[in-house]
């Protein structure tokens, strides 16, 4: 299928993990994808392996020069831009008493001001275009709900929904839809890490954490990114157009919207 033939992408966060699985799947459905990531040689890397419709861009989403300058080059060389996935995070995890403002203003810079300005560069360039777009923000079901120990964390990713919501109301008078995927757990390299600040905090051994959140999903078992690529094409193609502020949950029925 080439459901996004003739399409160009940029993805944060890109050079692994969801970020890379979601390029994989869009260049499938015909798109050019600018791979965007902080690392900047494992962007390059990634999209070698990709193929020649894939780029790569250094991009620090914490830093409007490094975002500007990602987004001019990506644009440059695909020649415009359709589509962007807010898709660079962290992760952290601590009791209320024990929550430091340094990890307060690192995942809030990632997570929330990551996901904001990235957004408004490629609203300007759509604007401008005049050929609307589509903007998709990771959002996760920890911004449905609080938890003792991810109080950061959750409120980073109900700020995405928050974001999300206001930007897609805001945008589609220009033809932008906006909309979010909330993944649940997400087995990979991001969950090992997960695992050990709850094996740290709650005093479990390694890998008892994943395997008890696994073992509770209603599906049966943690989600993959493979999982998620479903909804990311969809929600980039013309059978998404009157689908507008919305997030979607991804996550095996962990969380009944």
């Amino acid at each position: 299928m080439t459901r996004l033939a003739g399409k160009a992408a940029l993805i944060t966060g890109a050079a692994r993990g969801i970020g890379l699985e979601f390029a994989r799947a869009y260049i499938a459905e015909g798109a050019q994808v600018t791979l965007a990531d902080i690392n900047g040689a494992a962007a390059e890397a990634a999209a070698a392996a990709l193929g020649p419709m894939a780029h790569a861009v250094q991009m620090d989403v914490t830093d409007q020069a490094s975002i500007d300058t990602g987004f001019a080059q990506a644009i440059a060389r695909m020649g415009k831009l359709d589509i962007l996935v807010n898709n660079a995070a962290l992760f952290t995890a601590a009791p209320i008493a024990e929550i430091t403002r340094a990890d307060y203003d690192r995942v809030f810079a990632v997570n929330v001001s990551g996901t904001l300005f990235p957004m408004q560069a490629a609203a300007r360039h759509m604007i401008a275009r005049g050929q609307g777009g589509r903007i998709i923000n990771m959002a996760s079901q920890a911004g449905r709900r609080g938890e003792g120990l991810v109080a950061v964390y959750c409120a980073s990713k109900a700020a995405v929904i928050s974001l999300t919501q206001s930007a897609g109301l805001g945008l589609i008078q220009h033809g932008i839809n906006v909309n979010a995927i909330a993944p649940g757990v997400v087995d990979g390299e991001h969950w090992d890490g997960v695992d050990s600040f709850f094996a740290k905090y709650e005093g479990k051994a390694p890998g008892q954490k994943k395997h008890e959140v696994g073992a509770a999903v209603p599906f049966g078992r943690m989600g993959t990114a493979a999982d998620l690529t479903g909804m990311a094409v969809f929600l980039a193609t013309p059978e998404a157009d009157y689908i507008v502020a919305q997030c979607f949950g991804v996550d095996g029925g962990n969380w009944m919207a």
